[in-house]
């Protein structure tokens, strides 16, 4: 079994406390594990040789990879009952009548491995549509407030109460009132 260029440095800390050049301690810290796995990486070490340093699930299967049946069928119904649907369909149409509980990822990535991509692409968004301005002076005043510090460290703070000319931009009255409020509409009004 060969090792990795971790295990490996793993092995040579490991010989070097076995033989009596290195403390725990010092292992601890070239290793940058702690203290409870170096303890337990040594004593496989000390049982097994040099293999107790390999991760002991090497060179077995994952347990969460799907079987090569499920993707086979998955790209057969793909191409065939179900042709045409977007991964996030066929996910579902699959739990549904073919009882295969898979998640949307999970279809994508077996048909982007078999090489079959979706057949729908993404919507390319729509910029914001702006509203077109009113044709006539007068048809529309937005009107708001807006608390600032309008004389910078030289007075009280005010808020400035305006309306502006949608068609042509003007700013027809604004006033300046200590706070924002109906009062204060009223009278821009």
């Amino acid at each position: 079994m060969t090792l990795n260029r971790e295990e490996q440095k793993r092995l040579m800390v490991l010989s070097a406390v076995r033989e009596g050049r290195l403390g725990a301690g010092e292992a601890v810290v070239g290793l940058g594990l702690s203290v409870r796995h170096v303890r337990r990486l040594l004593a496989r070490f000390r049982q097994e040789g040099a293999a107790g340093i390999a991760h002991g699930n090497r060179g077995e299967r994952p347990y969460n990879k799907l079987d090569d049946s499920v993707r086979a069928r998955v790209r057969e119904l793909a191409q065939s009952k179900y042709s045409g649907l977007n991964t996030q369909h066929l996910a579902e149409l699959l739990s549904e009548r073919e009882g295969l509980a898979l998640s949307r990822s999970t279809v994508r990535r077996v048909l982007l491995g078999a090489g079959i991509r979706s057949p729908r692409t993404r919507r390319a968004p729509h910029h914001r549509s702006r509203r077109e301005r009113r044709a006539q002076q007068g048809m529309l005043l937005q009107i708001d407030g807006s608390p600032h510090d309008w004389l910078e460290d030289r007075g009280p703070g005010f808020c400035l109460v305006g309306a502006i000319d949608d068609a042509t931009n003007e700013v027809p009255y604004a006033l300046f009132r200590k706070e924002e409020g109906t009062q204060g509409y009223f009278e821009l009004l």
